[in-house]
């Protein structure tokens, strides 16, 4: 499992990489504009409308796939998967006509404050983007049966090919018209999907046009759904309130609003994720034998991990929020105002990593317990919070202020989460958990304090790039040598993994030297 969790970061981190360079290229011929604002809005409408839909998939199909395969077969459980694809099929098709005929309505939802010729385009766009959807719905469908399958690395390869693909759309429309921006994404979207169709089929997956809705299956796996959907409606409710008082606010407050939540999202993408869906079947399968003292086990064991990966990041991204923007995307049409907001809103965002990092996983687990009435619950109030801060805190902070009341929420929801599931399975050693998390906290404010110094006296004499490069590279030496003296659990036990792999990997050449 630590094998298969280290490449699909390393793999994450090209696939992001290819990301920021498609974000990169579009900075610097569009900058924050209102063509970048209208190409963002578009694709997050279809994303918005198709991510609820998902993420009931991404909850219920995994826990319900795994029982039916161990207790009915796998025919039966090809048969549940081709029921599920075919009901996304339908319910595409009726957010595709809704998008459709109603573009501009759901438009003038999104971004309230665009008018005239920014409205029309986006509209356009919009038309374009939406027709997409089909394919982002079984996207998700493929992807959670890859998963049950153990086929981790094909989904995070996925985003490479589209990324290329959406970075020469980009060139494409600078040098034609911007329309190559939204039919490039749908080309690239399509993309996704072919690759998963190939390597489902490798897997022993044919689909069916069936569509079986008196299966108690599948009647079981939408009630399971229902709830975790409306917890995700939840969380886009809030995207689209941040987005339309984005564009309220300043021309290319959307784009920077996006660009520093992708920005801060890659953390967890890279780290959370990449552990999150190794884990997720596992946390199932125990849930489902009722071995709890192992899910507590594996649960507190992921929780330091991630801490210990994602605090030295957030600190970082803090204490070089500036920095960062203007190495990334400080160049071309991307001018002073736009790193100012960007820059902004990444020092607030970054705050709310360590509750998104956490969140994904504790209402995994409990979606795994059959349990999806509590994260809706624990979601629910966490908008109420981040409207509520939203309008305040915009108000004073303008972009910054929308980052940061989805940092509080995002924290306030996740401590809501844990104390919950300590109530539903028992004690979850806190006590060696927030042990281990100010350990690293420590460890990561030293860090913080030693790069701030080293990249302001490095800064008058290298320039930007190499000072910001200098002075991370030599804040996380000290960083892990820090974790490493202060003997936390978790990293004692990955030298010792190491060390245990060196001596066998020298046995083996001593061995083979022998023969």
């Amino acid at each position: 499992m630590k094998k298969t969790v280290v490449v699909l970061m390393l793999l994450t981190i090209l696939s992001k990489l290819l990301g920021f360079g498609r974000d990169i290229i579009l900075s610097f011929f569009y900058g924050a504009s209102n063509i970048s604002d209208v190409f963002l809005i578009s694709l997050t409408i279809p994303m918005v409308l198709i991510t609820i839909l998902g993420k009931g998939i991404s909850a219920g199909f995994i826990p319900m796939y795994t029982r039916i395969e161990s207790k009915e077969g796998i025919e039966k459980a090809h048969h549940y998967t081709n029921n599920i694809m075919n009901l996304v099929i339908v319910i595409c098709t009726i957010i595709l006509l809704v998008g459709l005929f109603f573009t501009e309505s759901i438009v003038r939802l999104f971004a309230s404050g665009f008018v005239g010729e920014t409205l029309e385009l986006t509209v356009e766009f919009s038309r374009i983007t939406i027709l997409g959807v089909y394919f982002i719905g079984l996207n998700y469908v493929y992807t959670a049966y890859l998963q049950t399958k153990g086929v981790f690395i094909v989904p995070t390869l996925m985003g490479i090919p589209a990324n290329f693909l959406v970075i020469g759309s980009i060139y494409l429309s600078a040098i034609t018209n911007a329309y190559a921006l939204a039919v490039g994404n749908l080309i690239a979207v399509i993309a996704q999907f072919f690759l998963l169709f190939i390597f489902c089929r490798r897997n022993q997956f044919r689909y069916v046009p069936q569509l079986d809705i008196k299966d108690n299956n599948i009647r079981k796996m939408i009630l399971l759904a229902l709830s975790a959907m409306l917890g995700t409606s939840v969380t886009q409710i809030n995207l689209l309130i941040d987005r339309t008082l984005a564009s309220q606010i300043a021309v290319g407050g959307i784009t920077a609003l996006t660009y520093s939540s992708t920005l801060s999202v890659v953390i967890i993408g890279v780290f959370v994720l990449s552990i999150n869906s190794v884990l997720y079947p596992r946390i199932s399968k125990l849930c489902a034998e009722n071995k709890i003292d192992d899910l507590k086990i594996v649960l507190t064991g992921a929780i330091s991990a991630i801490n210990i990966l994602v605090m030295p990041a957030i600190v970082g991204m803090m204490i070089l929020a500036e920095p960062i923007i203007v190495f990334l995307y400080g160049r071309g049409q991307f001018d002073s105002q736009a790193i100012a907001m960007t820059s902004s809103a990444l020092f607030f965002y970054s705050i709310g990593i360590i509750g998104l990092s956490h969140r994904e996983i504790l209402s995994n687990t409990f979606y795994s317990l059959q349990d999806t009435k509590t994260p809706m619950i624990n979601a629910a109030i966490a908008m109420f919070l981040n409207i509520v801060l939203n309008l305040v805190l915009s108000r004073y902070m303008g972009i910054g202020g929308l980052a940061l009341a989805s940092s509080i929420s995002a924290i306030f929801c996740t401590l809501l989460l844990l104390i919950n599931l300590k109530k539903r399975i028992g004690n979850l050693g806190l006590k060696n958990i927030l042990s281990s998390f100010f350990k690293v906290l420590f460890a990561s404010l030293v860090m913080g304090g030693v790069t701030k110094f080293i990249y302001s006296i490095l800064d008058n004499h290298l320039g930007l790039t190499f000072s910001l490069i200098i002075s991370v590279f030599l804040g996380a030496s000290i960083y892990f040598v820090l974790i490493y003296v202060m003997r936390i659990k978790e990293i004692n036990i990955l030298v010792l993994e190491v060390k245990r792999r060196l001596k066998g990997s020298r046995e083996q050449k001593y061995l083979r030297s022998l023969q």
